[in-house]
């Protein structure tokens, strides 16, 4: 039987920011964030790019929750479509599962919702998979 990848610990921005880890395994994965003032932009909601590092956190935890622990996987492409708005006091999650796994490239989706359902943002993706850890990456 192969051994599938476990999720790895957060990165420090991701602890820094208060990102926690949800949902994981047979190709999903979700992050959770309680939106506080420090995540806003000037307009006094959640910045864009919080979202976007939310939701590449999802997808492709989604991803690597379905590799062997010997494959690699790195985002190639990630298109993010700013839905709504999420403010002070609400908590969200982002939530990615795999559309398509080749073998050298998977294709992925997935959604920010706030706990209302509530849609914040929505991305697809594209991932590059190598066998093991490119050289470059070491």
């Amino acid at each position: 039987m192969v051994e599938l990848s476990q999720p790895g610990q957060l990165s420090g921005i991701a602890v820094q920011i208060g990102i926690e880890r949800g949902e994981w395994g047979s190709g999903k994965a979700s992050v959770t964030l309680d939106i506080e003032s420090r995540h806003c932009n000037k307009g006094g909601v959640a910045h864009g790019g919080l979202y976007t590092m939310m939701l590449d956190m999802a997808l492709g935890g989604g991803l690597v929750s379905i590799l062997p622990v010997n494959e690699w996987c790195a985002t190639t492409q990630l298109n993010t479509s700013f839905i709504s708005a999420a403010r002070p006091g609400e908590k969200i999650s982002a939530r990615g599962h795999v559309v398509k796994r080749g073998r050298n490239v998977a294709h992925l989706a997935g959604e920010i919702t706030s706990e209302s359902g509530r849609v914040i943002a929505t991305a697809t993706g594209t991932w590059a998979i190598w066998d093991h850890k490119p050289a470059s990456m070491k």
